[in-house]
């Protein structure tokens, strides 16, 4: 009986498991093998070598775009972090209806509602040289003269980054709010804490699971991402994503590759720290 069960189990998982095996797994293996393949200018050939690899670490490039990736993850999950948690606290502890919360967290994904290429390029003209943040500064006399760093910076990156991405902040820690006891916060007030205290010793501890899952996300996302960084920099700057993409239109597939496998280590052993702090199975 027992056995039939546990057959059945393993037949029930088996349509799963081939998807992501094709999907998932394969392609992931097949970018590894290539990595390790050679290239000329005009051909490439199958082997077994380290030479992307030492190129990759040997080039202090490598080593410059590897740090602008993790700072723009950084700084991109500090700013997601503090404006994701207090809108998902606004939205679980302020908003008192149902109604409410479901049109104010609707209304947080219109953005989501267009192409995430319009939704990055809609800040050009507002922070352009001659945009309208700078036309306002200019006309209020807040400055003498246009503010060069508004665009085509680190600032307009890590600007449209936090745009982009904030709601994979909000959605998990809000989720997870939502399913904090009531009578937890109501213990705590009685016992005399104030709201700071019951903030950061009752409602930060629970919801430690959604503010890993949205840093997963947060921080994977911006780390492969390479077209906001291409359009918002002006082109002046680079990450791990703009490396790959860079070596791809170039024909070069064993150096990206070898650069994707570098990537991928990376992210899964940032991940692989974030996991270390919360068991996100067992609290969720």
């Amino acid at each position: 009986m027992l056995s039939n069960r546990h057959f059945s189990g393993w037949l029930m998982a088996a349509p799963l498991t081939l998807v992501l095996a094709i999907f998932l797994v394969l392609p992931i293996i097949m970018i590894v093998v290539v990595s390790f393949w050679g290239a000329t200018e005009w051909s490439i050939y199958p082997a077994f070598q380290f030479d992307n690899y030492e190129f990759l670490f040997g080039s202090e490039v490598t080593w410059r775009v590897f740090g602008n990736t993790i700072k723009y993850a950084l700084i991109t999950w500090v700013c997601t972090l503090l404006i994701g948690f207090t809108v998902a606290y606004f939205l679980a502890f302020h908003v008192r209806t149902l109604t409410w919360q479901i049109g104010l967290f609707l209304l947080c994904t219109i953005p989501f509602w267009t192409s995430n290429i319009i939704r990055m390029i809609s800040w050009i003209p507002f922070l352009g040289r001659e945009g309208l943040a700078n036309s306002a500064l200019l006309s209020w006399g807040v400055i003498d003269q246009p503010l060069e760093w508004l665009l085509f910076s680190d600032f307009s990156v890590i600007l449209a980054f936090v745009h982009l991405y904030t709601l994979f902040m909000v959605v998990p820690i809000f989720n997870t709010m939502m399913r904090i006891d009531q009578s937890l916060i109501e213990a705590a007030n009685d016992a005399g804490a104030s709201g700071w205290q019951t903030l950061w010793h009752v409602i930060v501890p629970l919801t430690k699971p959604g503010i890993m899952i949205g840093t997963i996300f947060v921080v994977t996302l911006v780390m492969g991402d390479f077209i906001t960084v291409r359009f918002m920099s002006g082109s002046q700057s680079a990450n791990v994503g703009r490396l790959i993409s860079n070596d791809i239109a170039l024909l070069q597939y064993p150096s990206a590759s070898a650069t994707a496998v570098i990537l991928l280590i990376t992210v899964l052993m940032v991940i692989g720290i974030l996991l270390r702090f919360v068991d996100i199975r067992k609290e969720l």
